[in-house]
């Protein structure tokens, strides 16, 4: 698989199902167009960012998909994206505190069932939706949470997987949505298209 992603996250989660890949860096700028529901705008964006991959890797072995990837938080229909300053982190967790808030990731594969130069590609996109109910926060947990640099890069200003753990009162979906990828969601699609399990599952037998 290529992984059109930077997050160390992502390969993490990819790293623990056992799924050989190589990270490529995507080249593809997200803009948003205002206009769009939470899913659409992840599933865009998680097709953007694979596709901007595969010019790079043509023609595309078959059984090594492209895998796109792009998650966002949503309060009260509001979009809460990566914060750029400590500011911005602070007043995100604001928001969040004592509140229900949905994560959204949209998924794209590409893939060729041949692998030769001629072979159309092919794509399958969805997306997977979390519900999170945070805790009321006290302002100086907060503080203390932003002053550790934690939320740079994460949707939303903060890890679930790290100490933002604390946090979380209740979760309703995948967990490894809201961590980046739900995994849940990408075994299927594989699974669709043959690909699933990863054969170093298969080693031991």
């Amino acid at each position: 698989m290529y992984l059109a992603s930077r997050s160390p996250r992502r390969r993490a989660l990819l790293e623990a199902l056992g799924i050989d890949f190589e990270t490529v860096a995507p080249q593809y700028e997200e803009e948003d167009q205002g206009l769009e529901l939470p899913g659409e705008l992840v599933e865009r964006h998680s097709r953007g960012k694979a596709w901007s991959v595969v010019p790079w890797l043509k023609p595309l072995p078959a059984g090594r998909p492209v895998l796109g990837v792009d998650t966002i938080v949503v309060i009260n229909g509001r979009i809460v994206g990566k914060a750029a300053t400590a500011a911005e982190a602070r007043a995100d967790l604001s928001r969040l505190s004592g509140a229900t808030h949905l994560v959204y990731s949209g998924v794209t594969l590409i893939w060729s069932e041949t692998g030769e130069a001629g072979d159309p590609l092919k794509e399958m996109t969805d997306h997977a939706v979390t519900e999170v109910r945070f805790s009321r926060l006290p302002e100086r947990e907060i503080e203390i949470y932003v002053a550790s640099e934690e939320w740079r890069g994460k949707a939303g200003a903060y890890a679930i997987q790290e100490r933002a753990s604390a946090f979380v009162e209740e979760i309703r979906g995948q967990y490894t949505n809201i961590v980046g990828l739900p995994v849940s969601m990408l075994a299927g699609m594989l699974r669709t298209i043959g690909l699933w399990p990863p054969a170093e599952w298969n080693k031991n037998r």
